[in-house]
C-alpha cells in the first residue's frame, strides 16, 4: 500500500473512515485485499481505534468483509442486483414527486436535466473517455430531479444507500461506456416523464433505467466471474 503517510487532524473515525471509502471506491484497495489496521495507522498516522471504528462502518455498509482478517467486499452479480434495484426504488420515488410539481419548476428541472444529460453523453463521445468525468456528469443528472423530488426522509435513505452503490456505478463507466447511449436514451424518457407532469412514468422510467444498469453490469461480472480483483 506504499509508504507515504497523511495526517487526518486527530485521527477521527469519520476522517480515517473516508480516506478507507474513497480508496475501495477508487479502485485502489482491490476487491479481495486484505486491510491490515496496523499498515493503515502507520499510513494516517493514527491509533488502531479510529481505523477499527471505520472498518465496523465500512463492514456494516457493505464495503468490508470479515473481522478478524478484513478484506474489501468483492463485486457480485447479487450485490449490484440488489443495490441498484434499491437505488432504482429511491431516486423513483423522488422522479414521480419531482413530476409532480408546478409547471414552471418542472419546465426549470427539465432544461438542466436535458443539459446534463447531453453533458452526459459528450463525456462518452471522446475516443479516451475520461471515466471520472463520466461518472460525476452521470450522478449530476440523477441528484439533480432527487433532490427536486424528495423529502428530507427519503434524501435520507438515498444518501444511506447510493454511496454505497458508487463502486458498481463506477465500475459500470469503465466497463460499459459503450452503451451510454443507451443510457442516455434511458435519461431522455425520465426526462420526458417529469416534463410531462406523468409521475406514474417518471418513477417507471427512473426504475427501468437502474434495473438495466444492474443487468448490463451483472451480466458483466458474470462474463469475468466473480474474483476477488478486477
Amino acid at each position: 500500500m506504499g509508504t507515504t503517510r497523511k495526517r487526518t487532524r486527530g485521527g477521527r473515525p469519520g476522517q480515517v473512515y473516508r480516506w478507507l471509502r474513497g480508496m475501495i471506491v477508487r479502485g485502489q484497495l482491490a476487491p479481495g485485499a486484505r486491510i491490515v489496521e496496523t499498515e493503515i495507522a502507520g499510513r494516517l498516522g493514527v491509533s488502531r481505534t479510529p481505523v477499527r471504528e471505520a472498518l465496523t462502518r465500512l463492514s456494516q455498509e457493505g464495503y468490508v468483509s470479515g473481522t478478524g482478517r478484513p478484506t474489501v467486499a468483492p463485486l457480485t452479480q447479487a450485490d449490484v442486483r440488489e443495490l441498484l434495484y434499491i437505488v432504482g426504488e429511491l431516486e423513483g420515488l423522488a422522479a414521480r414527486r419531482a413530476a409532480e410539481l408546478s409547471a414552471a419548476l418542472r419546465r426549470a428541472l427539465v432544461q438542466d436535466l436535458t443539459a446534463l444529460n447531453t453533458r452526459f453523453g459528450k463525456a462518452a463521445a471522446t475516443r479516451h473517455p475520461d471515466f471520472n468525468r463520466l461518472y460525476e456528469s452521470d450522478e449530476r443528472f440523477h441528484r439533480r430531479y432527487v433532490e427536486a423530488g424528495a423529502g428530507p426522509r427519503l434524501l435520507a435513505l438515498h444518501d444511506a444507500v447510493k454511496p454505497q452503490a458508487e463502486r458498481y456505478i463506477r465500475m459500470y463507466v469503465s466497463l460499459l461506456a459503450g452503451d451510454v447511449p443507451v443510457s442516455a436514451s434511458e435519461h431522455a424518457a425520465i426526462v420526458r416523464a417529469i416534463g410531462q407532469g406523468d409521475a406514474a412514468g417518471a418513477e417507471r422510467a427512473v426504475q427501468t433505467n437502474w434495473r438495466h444498469a444492474a443487468e448490463r453490469l451483472a451480466r458483466a461480472i458474470g462474463d469475468a466471474g466473480e474474483r476477488g480483483s478486477w
